[in-house]
């Protein structure tokens, strides 16, 4: 398993997510949300889900935390949903109908549910197991060492513990009753800093 065997989908609505992320995003956080896509599209091949939507898999991964930047932060949504909706736009430029419109604000939104049953949801499960790898370090030995250390050196993590931490307790402060403060609860910054894969950059 190697980073070239999951093309970037050659899309107007891909390559407006990708602008996206880089513009707002800092390089850490714009790490986290490629390497979140990878992750995804590994655990996908292994676990065999064969007919996933990529090009929905790809925007919704990377746009999974726009909503922690000050350009899309939302006063009252939490940030999960707040960058669903960047997503809605988004793809809504790109052409998409609102079904599937629907469908990259829910892989969104669930990317922070503690559990996405894969039967009704294989994307929203496949970021939802993704985003906990990277973000808790959970099932670090569910993807290839090799494919690990390609992805990490290709997409350091920075100062990732640091400010997304920082971002997501800020987010908790301000808006208590969103999932923010059940992670920043759950102990987030600790995982964040104890994540195995810190010791693999």
């Amino acid at each position: 398993m190697r980073i070239d065997d999951f093309p970037v989908p050659d899309t107007a609505a891909a390559r407006g997510a990708l602008a996206l992320a880089r513009e707002y995003h800092s390089p850490s956080i714009l790490n986290h949300v490629t390497r979140s896509w990878l992750w995804a599209e590994a655990f996908a091949a292994i676990e065999g889900f064969d007919a996933i939507d990529h090009e929905l898999l790809y925007v919704a991964a990377m746009l999974h935390d726009i909503g922690l930047t000050p350009e899309f932060d939302n006063h009252t949504l939490a940030y999960e949903h707040a960058g669903g909706h960047v997503g809605v736009a988004l793809t809504a430029g790109a052409g998409w109908d609102a079904v599937r419109r629907r469908r990259v604000l829910d892989v969104i939104i669930e990317h922070n549910w503690p559990v996405v049953d894969p039967a009704q949801d294989a994307e929203g499960y496949l970021l939802e197991i993704a985003t906990a790898l990277d973000i808790s370090g959970a099932r670090p030995d569910g993807l290839p060492a090799q494919f690990l250390h390609e992805v990490l050196a290709a997409h350091p993590r920075l100062e990732l513990a640091h400010e997304f931490g920082a971002a997501v307790v800020d987010q908790a402060e301000r808006k208590p009753s969103t999932s923010a403060c059940r992670l920043v609860d759950g102990g987030v910054v600790r995982k964040l800093r104890d994540n195995p894969l810190e010791s693999l950059t």
